[in-house]
């Protein structure tokens, strides 16, 4: 069973990319971490899909949730289940394993990324488009990072022990949500979103984790 958890804190104005990444993804569990402020189970679940969110990991005293979920993220590690974050679910993974992030400001753009041979990577091209204002400034133990730019050397990591990936970009993200991000985010930039093949991190991680 893949379990997706879904960490958006204002699901009515900015859930369509949680939703866009669940529409890449077979059947699933759906766990709303804000509204049910408590880890979901792990029995039965052979993945975990941690999405992004208007949220910082940060602010845990605040969003107590964000406890359960730095707890469910070193669970998924120590029992090796085949884990993807993304954006903030990236940050998540890296901070619940000691590391640390940093609100450096918004980016919204394509950012040209320099990748690692891995095989979440496969097909990928390396164009991302990139809506965040976090960055994991220091990885997590046991944490190496796979993908970098130029303002940020930490784009993407993994686990050299278990099957643990992150991605700070967004891989559902397409030129569909594109209106939706200029109107919340101010997207800057023209370019062409055709050579954006971000989504096939999604399908690359389902081959991964035995979903397909």
């Amino acid at each position: 069973m893949l379990l997706v958890c879904d960490t958006e804190v204002d699901p009515d104005a900015y859930g369509y990319l949680p939703r866009a990444l669940r529409e890449l993804l077979p059947a699933h569990e759906h766990h709303h971490y804000p509204s049910r402020g408590e880890s979901p189970s792990l029995d039965g679940v052979d993945a975990v899909v941690i999405t992004g969110s208007t949220a910082g990991v940060y602010e845990a005293d605040d969003r107590p949730w964000i406890h359960d979920a730095t707890d469910l993220v070193r669970r998924l590690v120590d029992a090796e289940i085949p884990t993807l974050g993304v954006c903030f679910g990236h940050q998540l993974v890296n901070d619940a394993l000691g590391g640390r992030v940093e609100h450096r400001g918004l980016t919204a753009r394509l950012v040209d990324a320099d990748l690692a041979d891995d095989p979440l990577f496969d097909a990928v091209n390396p164009t991302f488009p990139m809506v965040h204002g976090d960055h994991v400034t220091d990885l997590g133990d046991g944490m190496e990072s796979i993908a970098s730019a130029d303002y940020y050397p930490h784009l993407a990591s993994r686990h050299i022990d278990a099957p643990v990936w992150t991605t700070q970009y967004h891989p559902e993200f397409t030129a569909d949500v594109l209106s939706r991000v200029e109107r919340d985010f101010g997207w800057v930039g023209s370019r062409d979103f055709s050579d954006v093949t971000a989504a096939r991190t999604v399908a690359n991680f389902r081959r991964l984790a035995g979903l397909d």
